[in-house]
């Protein structure tokens, strides 16, 4: 005779169990935060329109003042817990921009202009900068402070508010709780997470070639020889002096005067549907990051750096080290919206600058997107494709990327962007 397991439906029912306690749970909170009444209050009203009722069911003179009693107790709960505490609040000075994944440090002064007890404190913070920070004051004298100091790590970039300040009390009885705040909300911006990376460029703008075509690719160097250095990755290997490895035993590689342009402009995928779904979305911080490592690197080998999403510019001209912070500023607030990425792909051919070295950041590559990009690499526009891969990531994405016949970097999850930089893809015509 076939035996019945009776494991899976206990658990199903075990798991419903859970589900209803955490509903009860959660509905005593909102009742908590929008009446005032704690789970204890709850109770007491219930028994007091249970012996309100009863006592008309009755007739019993007895149990309505016994009603009426209890509603009183209630109205006095409620009156001492509306009171304002007499505290004051002071919070140490945070950083205004902080990167992601650094701890921050906070501080908090309560002083008390009277007596105070059995309270406690609470600085609110959004959940992408850790858990809010609750320590509880049994007794605070009248002119003494407390001092407390917690520590959050932000994970996403973004603008967030620390605080507000908030203090929990209650009347002697229980029955009601308040929450009253002390100290304002302060504004934080949590910049991107910038790494290392490889992408050579060392271009301007003044100083053009003895000869130039009418419509040509920017040249990413001059033509006249300026010196030799030591090879590292990401150089061309066709620029290696093989004579100087016989000589000097290690490899150097030629390098030219500068070129024709001194102008560099990232493009971040913003499309909604382009990106993996999520709050955040991974693939769009991957790619937000990679952008914010690019455009530091070259703000700080001199370049003249514009950031744009889909919708529009979000960072113009930023040239000089002075000009990085409001960039990652402005990186720090970039959102996903629904607009595609062909929109800022036409926004290149109305340019009238065109001598610039143009990166597209994407994990989507469509039929459009792509030829258009092949477009603007026939007019002659330099042009770095930026794949962030995933596991959702199409492989006509890689096929469309592949058939550009450009340079590709592939930045799949939890790489390092200087490894995955330096062995990019780079496909001669």
């Amino acid at each position: 005779m076939a035996s019945v397991s009776t494991t899976e439906p206990a658990a199903g029912r075990e798991g419903h169990d859970t589900g209803r306690r955490r509903a009860a749970v959660n509905g005593l909170a909102v009742i908590e935060r929008r009446l005032g009444l704690t789970p204890l209050g709850v109770g007491f009203v219930l028994g007091a329109i249970a012996v309100w009722v009863i006592g008309r069911a009755l007739t019993n003179r007895g149990l309505d003042l016994l009603a009426y009693g209890l509603v009183l107790v209630l109205a006095l709960s409620w009156t001492l817990g509306r009171r304002r505490l007499g505290i004051e609040a002071q919070r140490s000075q945070l950083p205004s921009r902080a990167p992601a994944r650094r701890q921050v440090e906070a501080g908090i002064t309560l002083t008390a202009t009277r007596r105070v007890g059995a309270i406690v404190a609470e600085e609110q913070l959004h959940p992408h900068l850790g858990p809010s920070a609750r320590f509880a004051i049994p007794v605070l004298p009248s002119g003494e402070s407390v001092e407390h100091t917690y520590t959050f790590t932000p994970t996403v970039r973004g603008v967030y508010e620390v605080g507000p300040l908030v203090v929990e009390f209650s009347d002697p009885f229980g029955l009601t709780r308040r929450r009253q705040p002390v100290a304002e909300a302060q504004t934080i911006i949590i910049h991107p997470r910038v790494e290392p990376i490889i992408d050579r460029i060392v271009a301007r703008e003044w100083e053009d070639p003895p000869m130039r075509p009418p419509l040509s690719r920017p040249w990413p160097s001059g033509f006249e020889f300026y010196g030799m250095r030591d090879y590292v990755e990401g150089d061309d290997s066709r620029r290696i002096v093989w004579r100087a490895l016989a000589q000097h035993d290690r490899y150097l590689v030629r390098d030219a005067e500068q070129g024709i342009t001194d102008r560099v402009k990232v493009y971040i995928d913003s499309d909604r549907d382009s990106h993996q779904r999520g709050r955040p979305s991974p693939t769009f911080e991957t790619a937000v990051g990679v952008a914010a490592s690019l455009a530091t690197k070259h703000i700080r080998d001199g370049f003249s750096v514009n950031v744009d999403i889909n919708s529009g510019r979000v960072v113009a001209n930023a040239r000089g080290e002075g000009r990085r912070i409001p960039m990652m500023d402005a990186l720090a607030a970039v959102s996903l919206k629904p607009a595609p990425l062909t929109d800022a792909l036409d926004r290149i051919f109305v340019d009238p600058q065109r001598n610039a070295h143009n990166i597209v950041i994407t994990p989507t590559l469509t039929q459009d997107a792509a030829a258009r990009l092949r477009v603007l690499l026939e007019r002659g526009n330099s042009l770095v494709v930026v794949l962030v891969l995933s596991d959702d990531t199409e492989p006509m994405t890689i096929h469309r990327a592949g058939g550009l016949r450009c340079h590709v970097v592939e930045v799949p999850p939890g790489v390092a962007l200087a490894t995955v930089s330096a062995r990019g893809v780079s496909l001669s015509r």
